[in-house]
């Protein structure tokens, strides 16, 4: 997000002054670091005057720093109508995603648990819109499953938090991590379709 500084005169300057301090925070980051303004000023050569007029303190850098996406789907044109198939496209993408921006989610994932933090960096809601359009069949094949609930419940399973844990407090390796996540995912799907299933048949009445 664009602050008013950069919206009066030079603008083209002022955006790859921007996009300069951005990409040294990804990179610090990816380091292993949580960069501080005066730390990505430095390592761009860029003032620190300069630096605090795009981004006053560092959870505005950090923030920036977040990968964006606008995209609606994480699914291919030619999606096939399986649920699980479509569900396991969409985690592959996604967990992958959630590799790949691994330290950049970890520092939005930190600020959000300080005490007194505003509304958490990290993004909620757009994963879970991916994953009931994963699961949209389901409301013609079962249409007795909840599927926003599934859906926060494969989320919760699957994101930056559960790799953290998987990690870091499970020592798994991050490709073990990867995997179980993937699964969890699958086995919510079975579990919530056989369940409502057999709800479904235990309420029939009796021929």
């Amino acid at each position: 997000m664009q602050v008013p500084y950069e919206l009066a005169g030079r603008q083209r300057q002022k955006s790859r002054t921007r996009e300069a301090l951005v990409a040294a925070t990804r990179k610090l980051l990816a380091q292993g670091g949580t960069p501080t303004v005066e730390e990505v000023a430095a390592a761009t050569g860029i003032s620190r005057t300069t630096a605090y007029r795009y981004f006053p303190n560092q959870r505005a850098l950090l923030l920036s720093a977040h990968p964006e996406t606008l995209q609606r789907s994480l699914l291919p044109d030619d999606a096939p109508g399986d649920p699980e198939t479509r569900l396991d496209l969409v985690m592959e993408a996604f967990i992958r995603t959630t590799v790949e921006w691994e330290p950049q989610l970890r520092a939005s994932l930190r600020l959000s648990l300080e005490p007194g933090a505003d509304q958490p960096l990290l993004r909620g809601g757009r994963a879970i819109g991916w994953i009931e359009d994963a699961l949209a069949p389901l409301r013609d094949t079962n249409p007795e499953v909840d599927i926003r609930r599934l859906a926060v419940a494969i989320r919760s399973a699957t994101g930056i938090e559960a790799l953290v844990w998987l990690t870091d407090i499970a020592h798994l390796p991050r490709a073990e991590a990867t995997g179980l996540m993937r699964w969890s995912a699958r086995a919510l799907l079975q579990a919530a379709v056989a369940g409502r299933a057999q709800l479904a048949a235990e309420r029939r009445p009796p021929n």
